[in-house]
C-alpha cells in the first residue's frame, strides 16, 4: 500500500515582510494601527499639556488665564515674562527633545543595541568637547559658530566610534564599548579645560550641565532649520531601518541599501545632536529612556516608533524642566541634572533586567 503524503502547509509568518513592516506578523490585527494612531493623538495632547505647564510654571507662578493672555495680548502684565523668557525656553525644549528622542531611536535601531543613546556613545560629548575648545582656545562666540563646532565634534566622534568599533564589521557590543571609552575621555577633557580656564568655567558651567534657561528667540531660530532637517532624515529612515532589522541580505533583497541607510543615519544623528547640544548643552538619558518606553507601546516598527519618539521626548524634557523649576525654588535645577537623576535608575533597571526589549 502506497502512502500519499499531503503537501506541507504554507507558512505565512515565515515569509519575508516588506520593508515597511519588518518584524511585524502579516496577520496583525487591523485594530492595532488604529490603537497606535489613537495613542499618538493622546501623546500630542500630553505634549500640549506640558507646553502649557512650561509657560505657566516658574519663579512667578501664572494661572492658565494669565499665561494665555501673556501669550496673545501684548498689553498683558505677563506678556514680557511669557515672550522673553518662557516661550523661547519652551520652543527650545520642543526642538531639543524631539532631536534627542529621534537620535536615540535611530541609533538603537541602527546598532541593534537597546542601550544605545547619543550620550552613551559619546556623540554629545564630542559636540561638547568641540564647543569647549572653540570657546576657550579659539575665542569663538555666537550660536552660529558654536553650532558649526558642535556639528564637527558630533560628526568626528560618530565616525571615530564606527571605526574603532570595527567599521563594517562593527557589532553592537563593540560600538557600545568604543562609545563609552570615548565618552569618558571627552568628558574628562571638557572638565580639565574648564578647571584650567576660570573664565571658561564661569561661562560654560550651566551649558555643560544641560539647560534650557538661556534659550532666546535667536537661538531657537538658528537651531530650528538644522533640527528640522535632521527630523526629516530620521523619519525617512523608518522603512530602511525596518528592512535592515531583517539583516543586510534581506534588506538588499527588499530594495534597501544598508550602506546608504547607515550614512543617512549618521547625518541625521549628527544634525540632531549637534544642534541640540550647541543650544542646550549635553543632555543625557533622553535618547535612552524614550525609545524604550515607546517600543513597549508600538513594537519595533520604526514607522510608528520614530513619530512617537518625536512627540514623547519633548514631553520628558519639558516635564523635567518644569520639575526642576518647582524643586529648586526660589532658584531652579538645570534640566540636565533632572534627566540624570531620572535616567540613572532607569538605566540600571534595564541593565539588570534579564530581557530587554529588542531594538
Amino acid at each position: 500500500m502506497t502512502l500519499i503524503k499531503s503537501p506541507p502547509k504554507s507558512r505565512t509568518r515565515g515569509a519575508p515582510a516588506d520593508s515597511g513592516a519588518a518584524g511585524e506578523e502579516q496577520d496583525e490585527s487591523p485594530r492595532r494601527p488604529l490603537l497606535r494612531a489613537t495613542g499618538l493623538l493622546g501623546a500630542l495632547l500630553l505634549l500640549l499639556f506640558v507646553v502649557v505647564l512650561s509657560l505657566a510654571v516658574g519663579a512667578r507662578q501664572l494661572s492658565l488665564g494669565e499665561a494665555w493672555n501673556g501669550l496673545v495680548d501684548s498689553g498683558s502684565p505677563a506678556y514680557a515674562i511669557v515672550h522673553e523668557m518662557r516661550l523661547p525656553r519652551t520652543l527650545m525644549g520642543l526642538l531639543a527633545g524631539a532631536a534627542l528622542g529621534l537620535a536615540g531611536g535611530v541609533m538603537q535601531a541602527l546598532t541593534r543595541n537597546p542601550l544605545a543613546d547619543p550620550g552613551l556613545l559619546g556623540i554629545n560629548a564630542g559636540a561638547a568637547a568641540a564647543v569647549v575648545t572653540a570657546l576657550s582656545f579659539l575665542g569663538v562666540s555666537g550660536y552660529t559658530s558654536t553650532l558649526m563646532f558642535a556639528f564637527l565634534g558630533a560628526a568626528a566622534v560618530s565616525v571615530l566610534v564606527y571605526a574603532v568599533g570595527g567599521g563594517r564589521g562593527a557589532t553592537p557590543v563593540r560600538l557600545a564599548l568604543a562609545g563609552t571609552a570615548l565618552n569618558a575621555a571627552l568628558i574628562s577633557y571638557v572638565n580639565a579645560v574648564q578647571l584650567l580656564d576660570t573664565a571658561s568655567l564661569d561661562r560654560m558651567r550651566f551649558w555643560t550641565v544641560g539647560s534650557l534657561a538661556r534659550a532666546q528667540d535667536a537661538t531657537v531660530a538658528q537651531a530650528a532649520p538644522f533640527i528640522a532637517a535632521g527630523v526629516l532624515c530620521a523619519l525617512a529612515l523608518a522603512r530602511p531601518l525596518n528592512a535592515l532589522a531583517l539583516g543586510e541580505d534581506s534588506a538588499r533583497a527588499l530594495g534597501s541599501n544598508p550602506a546608504r541607510t547607515r550614512g543617512v543615519a549618521i547625518v541625521a544623528v549628527t544634525l540632531l545632536c549637534g544642534a541640540a547640544t550647541a543650544a542646550c548643552g549635553p543632555i543625557v538619558f533622553v535618547g535612552l529612556m524614550v525609545p524604550h518606553m515607546v517600543r513597549s507601546l508600538t513594537g519595533p516598527d520604526q514607522r510608528w516608533m520614530l513619530p512617537y519618539c518625536a512627540v514623547l521626548a519633548p514631553v520628558l524634557l519639558l516635564g523635567a524642566d518644569v520639575l526642576g523649576r518647582v524643586l529648586g525654588r526660589p532658584a531652579e535645577l538645570q534640566v540636565g541634572i533632572v534627566t540624570v537623576v531620572l535616567g540613572g535608575p532607569f538605566f540600571l533597571y534595564f541593565v539588570r533586567r534579564r530581557r530587554v526589549t529588542p531594538a
